[in-house]
């Protein structure tokens, strides 16, 4: 008898995606199972088509070799292709439907083997070390494999046993229905084993905590929330599992001078009301030392300077950024009474030249009149 089309046995297109395909094997797997359909030779063997075409459909290289050569491609006796390999039909149900019942419902299982958890460690750096880089030692607080009884949890001299219920397995078979389900055995866990004579420095547990000093090589532009990932310091596992990774999380301090947005830095520059009116030259703070600003006569408060380069190089590449310095004029204070009077002589001299030493105030003003005409 001719072989049924794959694709016509689980009803999808040609197109079929590989979770598609595994969508119409639940559906038809449900519906034919032998269980179900006691001494149903028919439905027997459309739950062996599905199967076989299922296996066929959801492997690349098969799938390949079908769509190319029909059946041949995938026939051990056609000489073309590696062929349809004698795969149990449970094992296929059981690769399907294993994520919805917790278990597989045939074959054999494993203890469970678990990885330890990510672990993350808040690194406070300030921002010089933040821009420059540098190594720096931490002292982080993790779950290690006990040193008495390497990780086993069992006292020394002794070993775990298999778990009489599970005989090492680490799940039992409940049967449901026309499953027969898998579940995590409640006697040991799913460890698969039972300690009688548990370590006595870890309590059996297998591992302990402990305070390990790391070197964290800090890259040169690191920003908040930038991670450093450290493989295999994170916390260990258990039942030979292997250790998960430490995620060390980059924090930086306020700094005195510099606010740093991205690669570039800001910072305020005081300035006296002379130097803005009539200019001069002025030492400024970089992350590198001093460097000379020339500031024009007539400079107002709130101008920006920008220093090139003086900035940040950022982490992941690119240009550096720059420094800006932003002028603030400052007012002076605690002026003497003849310091006072040449502040009027000067104020009435600014007076005689009408508008033109204030640009800012007369234009603010004539705005404001404007504002108020409008409301009439």
């Amino acid at each position: 008898m001719a072989k049924r089309d794959y694709y016509d046995v689980l009803g999808v297109g040609r197109d079929a995606s590989e979770a598609e395909v595994k969508k119409a094997y639940r559906r038809l797997a449900m519906k034919y199972h032998p269980d179900r359909n006691p001494d149903d030779a028919n439905a027997e063997d459309k739950f062996k088509q599905a199967a076989e075409a299922y296996e066929v459909l959801t492997s690349e290289e098969k799938r390949q070799a079908y769509d190319r050569f029909g059946h041949a491609g995938v026939d051990s006796n056609a000489g073309m292709g590696r062929g349809f390999e004698s795969t149990s039909f449970g094992d296929i149900f059981s690769d399907v439907f294993g994520d919805i019942f917790g278990g597989a419902t045939s074959g054999r299982s494993r203890a469970s083997v678990h990885r330890g958890a990510d672990l993350r460690y808040s690194l406070d750096l300030n921002l010089e070390q933040a821009v420059s880089g540098e190594t720096v030692e931490i002292k982080v607080p993790v779950l290690s494999a006990c040193d008495d009884c390497g990780g086993s949890g069992a006292k020394a001299g002794t070993r775990p046993s298999a778990c009489p219920d599970c005989q090492g397995t680490g799940q039992i078979r409940v049967a449901q229905g026309f499953f027969s389900l898998q579940q995590t055995c409640p006697r040991c866990r799913g460890a698969g084993k039972v300690i009688k004579n548990p370590c006595g420095k870890c309590g059996g547990a297998g591992r302990v905590e402990k305070r390990k000093t790391l070197s964290v090589k800090i890259p040169a532009g690191v920003d908040v929330g930038d991670r450093i990932r450290l493989t295999g310091e994170g916390e260990a596992g258990f039942n030979g599992g292997p250790s998960r990774d430490l995620y060390v999380q980059i924090e930086v301090r306020e700094h005195a001078i510099f606010r740093r947005d991205g690669k570039n830095l800001y910072c305020d520059v005081p300035i006296s009301f002379t130097d803005a009116a009539l200019g001069g030259d002025l030492e400024v703070p970089t992350l590198e030392g001093r460097v000379k600003l020339k500031i024009p006569s007539e400079t107002q408060t709130g101008k920006l300077f920008r220093l090139r380069g003086k900035g940040v190089t950022p982490v992941r590449g690119g240009s550096v950024g720059d420094l800006l310095c932003r002028v603030l004029v400052e007012t002076p204070v605690k002026l003497s009474d003849k310091q006072k009077q040449l502040l009027r002589d000067f104020k009435t001299s600014l007076a005689e030249g009408g508008s033109k030493h204030s640009p800012q105030e007369s234009s603010w003003f004539k705005g404001v009149k404007d504002f108020f005409d409008n409301l009439r």
